[in-house]
């Protein structure tokens, strides 16, 4: 069903839907398995670009550059054909997907395997206010504009003369207390402590930093008692954590939570967890209670020889941990590529796929420079070492050998000088500037 190859028979297409994590390496594995005249590789996604989430934190605390977090699929992707589009529906009779471009008609593509890799998006909740004024931290744009939006705050409240704003522009508060929560709210108070040397009047105390949690501890993926050491960690730095509290409003940016607390904030950071990217629902395929897409071990959708699915939108079983489902990780996700690309290969050449197994390890956390904690192996670790496994293992995790050196390299000459404490928040609105110039000399003639 794809393009012809030099012999004239029809090369099949491996239509992969999604340039994520695990978009990305299924389609890097195949290419480097498959030859030319095997399969056509055919990677869609609506941006051109695959994000390391795990770094998102230090992307936003200014330890990492951006352009070392995410990863061009066209650079890494060379022999695929990489469609900056969305796939809106699936036709598994006619073995056809729908692409809609960024711009122009909507068309139809064949194929004979598919992967459904999409993903998830940030799980909100209809909390009045939340959707006018909070902000998401799943995607780079968010992490940095959530940096600059900091640092902006930090300006205005070094600025003003009103007691009120300051106030408001000095209140951070994050919802929910899982790894990507902890290591956004750990990082970014570093970050701003760290400026508070650049702002003469304004002190690490003058800042109120809030971190809601709906349940009864935070960082589920560790034992309890690294758990209790991060919430002690974090109120020693001045952090307030708030466990068994949830956010009933935030309209007009008045934050009013269960438990009675109140207040204004200029930063409201909703990081409560992930829910299966819903454009699933159109695939044609299975779906679970919580609308991931049901696979079997060997990572075939169930009903389909040709479909197949991994990552945080499919409900994986855990043969690990017989009756549970694969967890949402990075552990997850890396592994789960791979075997999926072996299995596709497998199908394309004739041969059986492969049941996908694995052991969790354990979990790492960045709870900021040179502090964290980490489970892993059943050894527990805490402040630097715990931190420099993180490091570790993500730099180990990080896709390409480019990216991993310029990981590093962002990290020494981090040894070396202080992070530039500079919010570039007008880099969201580029024309202001110009569009104002513009205004005064319409009104000048």
């Amino acid at each position: 069903m794809g393009k012809a190859s030099g012999n004239g028979k029809a090369i099949p297409r491996i239509l992969i839907v999604g340039g994520g994590y695990v978009g990305m390496y299924t389609a890097h594995r195949i290419l480097k398995k498959l030859g030319k005249d095997e399969a056509l590789v055919t990677v869609v996604d609506p941006r051109s670009y695959m994000t390391y989430q795990p770094f998102l934190p230090e992307a936003a605390a200014g330890s990492l550059s951006p352009r070392h977090v995410v990863v061009p699929l066209r650079s890494v992707l060379k022999r695929a054909e990489v469609l900056t589009a969305r796939v809106t529906d699936i036709d598994h009779e006619r073995k056809v997907a729908s692409i809609e471009p960024i711009a122009g008609e909507p068309y139809e593509i064949e194929f004979d395997q598919v992967v459904i890799a999409v993903g998830s998006i940030a799980r909100t909740l209809p909390i009045p206010g939340l959707a006018e004024n909070g902000i998401g931290f799943k995607q780079i744009e968010e992490a940095i504009a959530l940096r600059n939006h900091v640092l902006g705050q930090m300006d205005i409240a070094a600025t003003t003369k009103d007691e009120k704003i300051r106030r408001r522009a000095l209140t951070f508060v994050f919802i929910g207390g899982g790894f990507a929560g902890i290591e956004a709210i750990a990082e970014l108070e570093d970050m701003a402590r760290d400026a508070c040397k650049i702002y003469p009047n304004i002190r690490p105390e003058d800042m109120r930093w809030v971190m809601v949690e709906g349940s009864g501890r935070i960082l589920p993926e560790v034992r309890p008692a690294l758990g209790e050491y991060t919430v002690h960690e974090l109120e020693k730095r001045g952090i307030q954590v708030k466990l068994n509290t949830f956010l009933e409003s935030c309209v007009n940016r008045r934050v009013q939570l269960s438990d009675g607390t109140k207040m204004v904030a200029s930063t409201i950071v909703w990081t409560a967890g992930v829910k299966p990217n819903p454009v699933v629902q159109k695939f044609g395929v299975p779906l679970g209670e919580r609308g991931h897409v049901k696979a079997n071990p060997t990572l075939q959708v169930e009903g389909f020889a040709n479909v197949w699915a991994a990552g945080d939108g499919a409900q994986v079983p855990d043969l690990a941990n017989p009756g549970k489902w694969c967890s949402p990780s990075a552990q997850h996700a890396v592994r789960q590529a791979k075997q999926l690309a072996d299995n596709v290969v497998a199908a394309v050449r004739g041969f059986e796929p492969r049941e996908y197994k694995h052991k969790h390890v354990g979990s790492v956390a960045s709870l900021g420079l040179h502090k964290g904690v980490a489970d892993v192996y059943n050894i527990r670790l805490r402040g630097w070492p715990a931190w420099f496994m993180h490091r570790t293992y993500h730099m180990s995790r990080v896709p390409t050998f480019n990216r991993k050196i310029r990981v590093i390299a962002d990290w020494t000459l981090a040894l070396f000088f202080r992070r530039e404490a500079v919010g570039l928040g007008s880099i969201e609105r580029p024309r202001d500037e110009f569009a104002e110039a513009a205004g005064e000399q319409r009104k000048a003639a």
